[in-house]
């Protein structure tokens, strides 16, 4: 393997892992956002309450997009092999 090779390697690794990671990280952010935001209006601290409207977002994402993230995985690991057997 080249230094080439391993620098496209590493970059299409970066960009699978930023793909499959931004739909629960947004997420998770504009919620908290938005639960702070009510929180410092009514004036309410309390730190469960960002918990549980984070938890039911992230696992509702995770089941609607879960396909899409195994088969970009998968396909990520498809490129890896045929690198290895070439």
């Amino acid at each position: 393997m080249t230094n080439s090779e391993a620098l496209m390697l590493m970059q299409s690794a970066l960009i699978v892992a930023t793909k499959l990671a931004a739909p629960i990280l947004l997420i998770s952010m504009a919620v908290g956002v938005v639960i702070s935001i009510i929180q410092a209006a009514t004036q309410i601290h309390e730190q469960t309450i960002t918990f549980v409207p984070k938890l039911i977002l992230i696992s509702m994402i995770l089941l609607l997009t879960g396909g899409t993230m195994l088969e970009m995985m998968q396909d990520f690991c498809y490129e890896i092999f045929e690198m290895m057997l070439r």
